[in-house]
């Protein structure tokens, strides 16, 4: 029997790297139908991590800055919590398929063909959530007081300067990928857990930018604040999409570049 199944040992950096590239070749594979169905479902989990931040958020009482803001993002790790155990596929998690496409294993076309269903999927799930959100009323709770959380979070985002929002996307997503990194080291439940809490939590509570995160805390904020009659600069279809793009951008970078292609030279450039 092979005793290495009995192995509690993480995985070493260079069995992460082929693990990462093995799941990148089956994750462009999928059937489209199949990876949508899991993108909507991933945008529907990082709403719910989005949620609960939002929550946490609110009122800041006796919590010191950083503190509370970590907490919030211990919170908002929820969400890739959901995406990792449960199962679905993540835009930004899956720009760690670069390092199939850049060992040649995967071509141009099936990487943004991969990329092209997930993102779609996510902005699908991200703004279903937030509209079943607002209709619930739940924002409502603490007097209003959520409600007022997520319309300042969502105007803070659209307020930035695009140079801004680029960079602070290219950070997140280096803990993003980080994170689903060190889970691909992990062997259980709890392991996957414990590896993703520190480097979201910290990319949150640091003010990064998370464009899955975005596609569901901007809607929520513009539905929130009166939709069509909002008064809150900037708080339109027109900031949305612009910073989307930026965090998007920037997430590519930060994930693509300097997470996946970095450790494709180190472990598995021949």
């Amino acid at each position: 029997m092979d005793k290495s199944h009995f192995d509690l040992d993480a995985y070493t950096p260079a069995e992460v790297a082929r693990r990462v590239e093995a799941v990148g070749v089956n994750k462009v594979g999928m059937p489209a139908l199949q990876t949508l169905v899991l993108a909507v479902l991933a945008g529907a989990f990082i709403a719910f991590g989005a949620m609960l931040y939002t929550l946490v958020m609110t009122g800041a009482g006796g919590v010191s800055f950083g503190l509370h803001r970590w907490l919030g993002g211990l919170a908002f790790s929820l969400g890739l919590v959901l995406v990792v155990v449960a199962g679905a596929e993540l835009f930004t998690g899956n720009n760690l398929i670069v390092m199939a496409w850049a060992d040649k294993q995967v071509g141009h076309r099936a990487l943004l063909r991969n990329w092209g269903l997930v993102y779609l999927g996510n902005l699908a799930g991200s703004v279903a959530t937030a509209l079943l959100y607002f209709w619930s009323g739940a924002a409502g709770l603490a007097d209003g007081a959520v409600a007022e959380t997520a319309i300042a979070i969502a105007a803070g985002k659209v307020g930035l300067p695009l140079t801004e929002a680029f960079c602070r996307g290219v950070l997140c997503n280096v803990l993003v990928c980080l994170a689903v990194w060190l889970c691909f080291a992990a062997h259980s439940v709890g392991d996957k857990i414990l590896a993703i809490l520190f480097p979201i939590a910290a990319f949150v509570a640091l003010g990064f930018e998370h464009s899955v995160a975005n596609m569901y805390l901007i809607p929520i904020g513009w539905l929130l604040s009166g939709g069509l009659d909002a008064q809150v600069p900037g708080l339109d279809l027109g900031g949305f999409l612009a910073n989307l793009l930026a965090v998007t951008l920037g997430n590519v970078a930060g994930g693509g570049g300097l997470v996946a292609l970095v450790y494709y030279l180190v472990y598995l450039r021949r």
